[in-house]
């Protein structure tokens, strides 16, 4: 009898310690965030240390970001599934006609997208023209040591090595700036069959990868590639990144410096949309590939308390958190744009 009893207490103690481990290792619910977005990669580094800046200000207020790339968060935006979209390119006039509740864009910050190159031996930073940087893309110039490449480089000893672009396989804002600026600065790429998008099956020897971090980790893992990627990504990667001729003729290092010399130059009067690119941008000490980004708002059909969370979040990130932008490689909006993106986000209703 007693071992019986022994036998009974032996199963419920195991029992006990049983359920309780399934209670420890069961997933925890946790509370669904009260503002969530999604979209491009490029200013995501900065989007999340908002969020987290944000917070510390306002207590029990929660966001969360998914860095999914300017199309897939233009499709959730669309599909009503976040409260606010992010894209690289706005949207185009066709994309926000499918926007239910409206859109309104509001640019958040600015940025470059650099060309970073893994090329073994090379110390010197490379130089390169805008038709040769065009023909790199195209596929048409193949090796590094090509006679055009090696004439704008005389100081480095070019290795004989295969160049291997390396894209973005998603649909991604970064490849409809590039793109943008390609299809601005060069007839052979409209000639060739190529015009702006946010995806592309590029030409030549192209690797396919998603996110600006999935390019910037392919260069530095693969001898003789070159890939379009955000400034501070390439940055904090440690990439070498190429200077590129502007259109005033001059080759210009890519920093935050030279993208806000380029946004100066070329800020001019935001059309009422906000919508406005530079693909081409003017002034001798402007970085040619510059890009701003957008945060896509619902105008109309929200909640009194979703839309003043909305426009307490944003309104935010122009006022407080520009300051911010140069710390993680971005560009702070001019005080004139921000002034329009902080009306804007008042139309909101």
């Amino acid at each position: 009898m007693k071992r019986r009893i022994r036998t009974l207490c032996l199963y419920i103690l195991v029992f006990s310690m049983l359920y309780c481990t399934s209670l420890w290792a069961a997933p925890q619910q946790t509370k669904q965030a009260d503002l969530s977005g999604a979209g491009a990669t490029f200013p995501a580094p900065l989007y999340q240390h908002w969020i987290k800046q944000f917070a510390e200000s306002s207590p029990g207020f929660t966001i969360s970001y998914d860095e999914v790339g300017s199309g897939e968060g233009i499709k959730r935006f669309l599909a009503g599934k976040v409260d606010f979209g992010a894209s690289d390119t706005a949207m185009s006039d066709t994309e926000a006609q499918g926007a239910k509740h409206g859109v309104q864009f509001v640019p958040a910050t600015a940025g470059t997208v650099v060309l970073a190159y893994n090329l073994p031996g090379v110390d010197q930073p490379l130089r390169l023209s805008r038709e040769v940087y065009v023909d790199i893309f195209l596929g048409v110039i193949k090796m590094w040591n090509d006679p055009r490449i090696v004439a704008l480089n005389p100081e480095s000893k070019l290795p004989s090595l295969n160049i291997t672009t390396v894209t973005r396989a998603d649909s991604s804002g970064t490849t409809w700036a590039f793109s943008n600026h390609l299809k601005a600065i060069s007839p052979r790429w409209h000639d060739a069959g190529f015009t702006a998008a946010k995806k592309m099956n590029w030409p030549g020897n192209a690797m396919a990868v998603n996110y600006n971090e999935g390019v910037a980790n392919r260069i530095r893992h693969s001898w003789g590639a070159i890939g379009y990627v955000e400034y501070g990504v390439a940055k904090r990667t440690g990439l070498a990144m190429a200077e590129l001729e502007n259109k005033a003729g001059h080759f210009v290092v890519p920093s935050v410096t030279s993208g806000m010399a380029a946004l100066a130059n070329n800020a001019g009067e935001l059309p009422d949309n906000l919508r406005m690119f530079f693909p081409d941008p003017i002034g001798q000490d402007s970085y040619p590939i510059i890009t701003y980004t957008w945060l896509l708002l619902p105008k109309t059909n929200l909640s009194p308390q979703q839309g003043e969370r909305i426009k307490k979040f944003v309104d935010w990130c122009l006022r407080d958190g520009q300051k911010y932008a140069e710390q993680f490689d971005y560009i702070p909006l001019p005080e004139a744009v921000s002034i329009k993106a902080r009306q804007a986000v008042q139309q909101v209703r």
